[in-house]
């Protein structure tokens, strides 16, 4: 049996589970702020704190959305590790994405996620939908939530491997 194959049926088998939490990662203004200016994004609710708290019902800044969004490559990594013969990960979308609630600067968020379906792609590519869960510390509210597209790319089974424990 191919990595691919032994990958595949362990996955099916996870299928609606919880796959785990990322440790929580903090969204200081520092990091919004370096968010801002890489995306040429500096609207006031973001980037002055002063005048976010005056005229905003946030009571200071919030961070982007997609500053909440792009954190989810890091939780992945440290939450969810490759499967024995995986040589990569591609990053192949979203099904749906909702930002539910604002992520007040200051706070720390986490990762979860859950397994929503697996499939063989090509070859030796698995395609797996995962639920992501972006929680905020200390709320009942999440700031997000996704159906993420992930492919787990193998190597090309060999004929010469094919049978071989590994």
């Amino acid at each position: 049996m191919s990595d691919l194959e032994r990958a595949f049926a362990a996955q099916s088998r996870q299928i609606g589970m919880h796959l785990g939490h990322s440790p929580w990662i903090l969204v200081d203004q520092a990091r919004i702020d370096a968010f801002a200016k890489i995306t040429e994004d500096q609207q006031f609710i973001h980037v002055d704190p002063a005048r976010a708290q005056a005229e905003t019902p946030f009571d200071g800044t919030i961070a982007h959305g997609f500053l909440t969004l792009s954190m989810a490559s890091r939780m992945a990594q440290d939450t969810l590790p490759n499967l024995p013969g995986q040589v990569m990960n591609l990053n192949a979308g979203f099904d749906r994405l909702r930002f539910i609630s604002p992520l007040p600067s200051g706070q720390r968020i986490r990762g979860a996620f859950t397994l929503k379906e697996v499939t063989k792609s090509k070859a030796n590519h698995l395609r797996m939908v995962t639920e992501l869960t972006v929680e905020i510390e200390h709320s009942d509210t999440p700031a997000l939530v996704a159906d993420w597209i992930n492919i787990a790319v193998f190597s090309p089974a060999h004929p010469s491997n094919e049978g071989q424990q590994i």
